[in-house]
């Protein structure tokens, strides 16, 4: 079997997500956009940062609004300000959530890397709508 062949067996898609290194789990954490920033920036997701005002689309906390605090590569998750449980000790600890359950409403500080992302992206979404590959954004 040739390696660059992706297995359809669930044992090996989940061997394969939890050994992913570091450097690639970045691809997991690509959400996707609110639609007024889809108009404004031409894409339609964007990777998630700390510093993202972002909303809960799916689960318990579905509907819920609010910055990301922090973003955990080792276990695919973000913690988002206000998402917290209690504890039995009365101390309150952020719940994790998937990057995949939530949108970006809006982005947190744009540095000179983030531009450049965004920038090939819209440039990329351009080109194939050219061609005919991709719809316009509505």
């Amino acid at each position: 079997m040739n390696s660059n062949t992706i297995s359809k067996q669930p044992r090996k898609q989940r061997k394969t997500l939890f050994n992913l290194p570091l450097h690639k789990r970045w691809h997991l954490f690509n959400v996707s956009l609110s639609s007024e920033l889809r108009k404004q920036l031409g894409i339609k997701r964007l990777i998630v940062r700390k510093g993202d005002v972002v909303r809960i689309m799916r689960g318990d906390w579905k509907g819920h609004e609010g910055k990301v605090v922090d973003v955990d590569l080792k276990r695919v998750r973000i913690y988002i300000e206000g998402v917290t449980l209690k504890k039995a000790d009365g101390t309150e600890v952020y719940y994790p959530i998937h990057p995949s359950k939530v949108m970006i409403v809006k982005l947190g500080e744009v540095d000179e890397v983030r531009r450049k992302i965004i920038e090939r992206r819209a440039e990329a979404r351009r080109k194939l709508i050219e061609m005919g590959k991709a719809k316009p954004l509505t």
